[in-house]
């Protein structure tokens, strides 16, 4: 385990970590853009452990930073709000996300956030630099089942920010092996106010929209493909919902111009 996961390991060092990242974002999500919260009532009452957040993706870090606002926001009994941010005196900190190996090494602030929790997993890259398809390295699976067994944690499905992109099994197979509690989100408006990173403004003044589902019904029995298509319909990014996307109407719209 190298300096960085060492120390995300310590409650004091995260929670420090949360308060200085969540004062430098609170006015990009809050003040600079507009934030539209809903289904906060679904994770009040949550256990503390085993529970697996399944998201879309448009941002490498922008999405993750909202998230633990709002988790902070709900331990502070706030519903489908931020407020004001007092929550970063004290803030949630028993939550992991996944996010990929690579782009967590790629600059010391990438770095910084790996201290908020961070379960870094490789992917395997073909020569031409597209991305091989081929699930979750062991090591990695068994890295999100020991931080499912303590804590809650934040997994995009797709792996990529590319809307409607195909999910991944792995999450279908860790969700079979632990059975965890799944609750699905949806978030809008990032990709437009924010740049890829997450970290520049793109577009002031966009409201930023997240919701929370109900916790998944699954059969845990079920094929991997099943779960995952179960998964990729709440999170809204199946083939059912690709012909809804506003971005297919503006493509519509433009070639009929």
């Amino acid at each position: 385990m190298n300096f960085w996961k060492r120390m995300a390991e310590y409650k004091i060092v995260r929670k420090v970590v949360y308060m200085i990242v969540g004062v430098f974002s609170y006015p990009g999500l809050a003040i600079v853009n507009k934030i539209k919260i809903s289904g906060t009532e679904h994770i009040e009452n949550l256990p503390t452990n085993n529970v697996l957040f399944v998201s879309n993706h448009q941002t490498y870090f922008a999405d993750v930073i909202t998230f633990l606002h709002i988790f902070c926001a709900v331990k502070w009994r706030k519903k489908n709000k931020l407020g004001i941010p007092y929550y970063l005196l004290n803030p949630f900190t028993s939550v992991y996300y996944v996010a990929a190996e690579e782009t967590m090494k790629s600059s010391w602030i990438s770095r910084l956030f790996t201290l908020a929790g961070a379960l870094t997993v490789r992917r395997t890259w073909k020569k031409d630099g597209a991305e091989a398809r081929r699930g979750l390295d062991p090591s990695d699976t068994r890295k999100i089942e020991r931080a499912l067994n303590r804590a809650w944690v934040i997994t995009f499905p797709q792996g990529t920010t590319k809307p409607f992109a195909p999910g991944r099994k792995g999450t279908a197979y860790i969700i079979k092996h632990c059975q965890p509690t799944v609750i699905p989100v949806v978030i809008n408006g990032f990709w437009r106010a924010f740049n890829k990173q997450g970290l520049k403004f793109k577009k002031k003044g966009t409201l930023l929209s997240v919701t929370f589902k109900a916790p998944l019904s699954i059969d845990y029995e079920a094929p991997a493909e099943e779960i995952l298509a179960q998964v990729m319909d709440a999170i809204e990014q199946s083939k059912e919902y690709m012909l809804k996307g506003a971005h297919h109407w503006k493509t519509v719209e433009e070639k009929a111009a």
